[in-house]
């Protein structure tokens, strides 16, 4: 048996991805919370060269993030082409909630998804969901999660979806980053939004090592460090907010003006150890190995300055997390899934809902109720084929 130890935070979805991985095929392993524990998070960056987690170690192998076809590799072996009623692709609120409504419909589900929650996850704090006065995104969707599991009919599978296409009429097919092919009666694409970048050339050699876009998961690691938060959003600062209570020093990069709900910008404006800059751009990273620095440019003066910092956070927006259709069902100039009132896209069969529709209000309400109407609209779809 491998000797396994995974190291981990309490807020990271990633890191209760990997031990729910390993706990459901039987694979024994020591966990390490390393942002309780400074020296076991000092002993992960040396084995690891990272500021990320979950890092996991098999036996002497170190695996950086959660990295499903690796852990397929050493732990699984290949299965044969399913088929089911439903493939719902991706698992934020309006994935998860699609499921849900499709299971008490006695469909057949099958869930693919690269984590559980989406972009909700990256929420500190939220105060506008119905049922709960004050939620963090993680507890949410764990809520969510657990619903979900409850049901009878959905398979769940965590992974990474490469493509999509119909093979023959009322036959769709997605295959997978670990080369495997699922068959669906139909689809319902939930992939939601991914992170932006700053497109600098040195940010790829910088991302966990130094360079984050959840704060939730990482955070803990930059406990007493000085850090940058980039953006001028809800999602900004709140995280700056968190991490004026974990780090000694938060710097703000605000590129033009705050565009905060009023909410978070009083409690932001009673917080002593952050410092904003604006408007200001990022325009270079700076350390060996890990983050030593960032250049920030003024965007009236165009004055350089240098700061030290040890960890960025990015908070500068999202884009359509759309990469794997390739011109399967239309999108509008956004990239964004064009559907109609009840979810229904371009291509017979396939339905749409949550963030990586066209629909204008980007919430996790909205996104649970969306699902719920594509959903019951697929079934419809399916009654009438079948």
């Amino acid at each position: 048996m491998a000797n396994v130890t995974v190291y981990s935070t309490e807020g990271c979805q990633y890191c209760r991805l990997t031990r729910g991985y390993l706990s459901r095929l039987g694979v024994p392993f020591t966990e390490v919370d390393v942002g309780r524990d400074k020296t076991a998070a000092e002993e992960m960056v040396n084995l690891s060269g990272q500021y990320g987690v979950p890092v996991t170690v098999v036996d002497g192998e170190v695996i950086v993030g959660f990295d499903v076809k690796r852990f397929r590799e050493l732990f699984e072996t290949g299965g044969a082409l399913d088929v089911y009623d439903m493939i719902i692709i991706g698992g934020g609120p309006a994935g998860l909630t699609a499921a849900t409504y499709a299971s008490r419909k006695m469909l057949s589900v099958l869930v693919l998804t690269e984590n559980i929650g989406g972009q909700a996850l990256e929420s500190w704090a939220i105060e506008n969901y119905m049922g709960f006065r004050l939620v963090t995104g993680g507890e949410l969707m764990q809520k969510f999660e657990e619903k979900m599991r409850e049901e009878a009919g959905i398979t769940l599978e965590l992974d990474s979806v490469t493509a999509v296409r119909e093979e023959d009429e009322g036959r769709f097919v997605a295959e997978t980053a670990s080369a495997r092919r699922f068959s669906g009666r139909s689809v319902i694409i939930t992939s939601g939004l991914r992170p932006r970048w700053l497109g600098l050339p040195e940010e790829n050699r910088f991302i966990g090592r130094g360079v984050s876009i959840c704060s939730t998961c990482d955070g803990p690691l930059f406990a007493e460090k000085t850090v940058a938060v980039v953006g001028g959003g809800n999602y900004a600062l709140t995280t700056a907010i968190e991490m004026g209570g974990i780090a000694t020093e938060v710097h703000l990069i605000v590129r033009s003006d705050l565009r905060a709900d009023e909410i978070y910008r009083k409690e932001y404006r009673s917080i002593k150890n952050i410092i904003t800059h604006k408007p200001a751009l990022v325009t270079a990273i700076h350390g060996e190995t890990l983050v030593q620095g960032i250049t920030i440019t003024d965007q009236e003066t165009g004055k350089e300055t240098r700061l030290a910092v040890d960890g960025i956070f990015l908070a500068i927006g999202h884009q359509p997390n759309n990469g794997f259709l390739d011109g399967f069902v239309e999108t509008n100039d956004h990239g964004e899934v064009m559907i109609d009132v009840n979810c229904t896209t371009s291509r017979p069969g396939v339905f749409a809902a949550g963030d990586i529709t066209e629909i204008h209000g980007k919430q996790v309400i909205i996104a649970a109720g969306e699902g719920a109407k594509a959903a019951l609209e697929a079934y419809q779809y399916l009654s009438g084929k079948h």
